[in-house]
């Protein structure tokens, strides 16, 4: 996490402002550390529970295909909610300067679906096969997400986001009248309070990334985009051009057009500069928001190929069905 967190100042591969190791970023050896730790502690774990002892987790439980499936979808589905939980905000209140009240009310219809999905559909469709629920709920998202990527420009306004919002609260809320179910149902009533850690643990693992991960691509996006732009400004002279690459390389804040203006007047920057200097700025936030939007569609599409593992019929059908039907299904 810490990698990941850092790599929009440190660089995902080629460091930036860090010490690097072998030529590489922190970020990269960070990752892989963690990825270290994570098999060591699953190591220790399996011979725990060989041995009858106290483990923490069962690893046995991963071999649980229906299991695995819904931590992965919880997982997936966080990291694509926080991610949009992040962006959203940002675009809101600092690239259209919208008060907290505001950016809360345009946010209310995701909330609106949302629970109109999570408690309709187990309501009206409580025989509805739940990877065909998963899988159209990834389908909204992923909709939602694309119609709000296509609609970002630097002159769009606030009602942008209604359409796109109420599409992915659709998808959220599809998903979460499913998942709960689906990954307790998987395993005997005397594990259920493991898998109920372990859902839990997924969920915020997935929320912890999906913000780490689009603020990330944000920042490394719309640095990238504002010091191209600020070079190929025939405006901004040479000098500014020298300092902008020196002091701002290691990332740009994601900064309103007034945060901007006053920080440049602070600065003593000539008028003709701050102009040029706001509508690049302008361009860069929209590249950053874009970049974030377009991986966490991408991961939304992902989680389709996922949704493989949630079963296709409803948990208590398997329960209630023949004896030897569960084993079958």
């Amino acid at each position: 996490m810490l990698g990941v967190l850092r790599s929009a100042e440190w660089g995902w591969v080629t460091p930036k402002w860090a010490p690097s190791l072998l030529g590489v970023s922190p970020t990269v050896w960070l990752v892989l550390a963690g990825g270290l730790a994570i098999r060591a502690f699953f190591e220790r774990e399996s011979r725990l529970e060989e041995a009858g002892g106290n483990a923490l987790v069962k690893p046995s439980l991963f071999g649980n295909r229906q299991m695995t499936g819904g931590l992965l979808m919880f997982f997936v589905l966080y990291l694509v909610q926080a991610g949009l939980f992040f962006t959203l905000p940002l675009f809101l209140s600092v690239a259209l300067g919208l008060t907290a009240l505001e950016t809360d009310l345009r946010i209310l219809p995701l909330s609106v679906t949302l629970l109109a999905a999570a408690v309709g559909v187990p309501r009206f469709f409580p025989d509805a096969s739940p990877r065909r629920v998963v899988r159209l709920g990834l389908l909204a998202m992923f909709a939602g997400i694309v119609v709000l990527l296509a609609a970002v420009d630097p002159a769009a306004d606030a009602r942008i986001v209604t359409l796109p919002l109420l599409l992915a609260g659709l998808g959220i809320g599809a998903l979460a009248s499913q998942l709960g179910a689906v990954t307790v149902s998987a395993v005997p009533d005397e594990l259920s309070p493991e898998v109920g850690g372990l859902q839990n643990t997924a969920t915020n693992l997935g929320a912890a990334i999906g913000t780490a991960l689009a603020g990330s691509l944000l920042i490394t996006a719309l640095t990238t985009s504002f010091l191209q732009g600020v070079q190929q400004n025939p405006v901004v002279p040479d000098q500014v051009k020298s300092q902008a690459n020196v002091q701002l390389a290691g990332g740009v804040p994601f900064l309103s057009d007034t945060g901007l203006r006053e920080a440049l007047a602070r600065a003593g920057t000539d008028p003709a500069v701050t102009q040029a200097a706001l509508e690049v700025n302008r361009q860069a936030r929209v590249d950053g928001l874009r970049s974030a939007l377009t991986v966490l569609a991408l991961i939304a599409l992902v989680g389709l190929f996922v949704a493989r593992r949630v079963p296709d019929r409803p948990p208590g059908a398997v329960l209630g069905a023949a004896p030897g039907a569960a084993e079958a299904q």
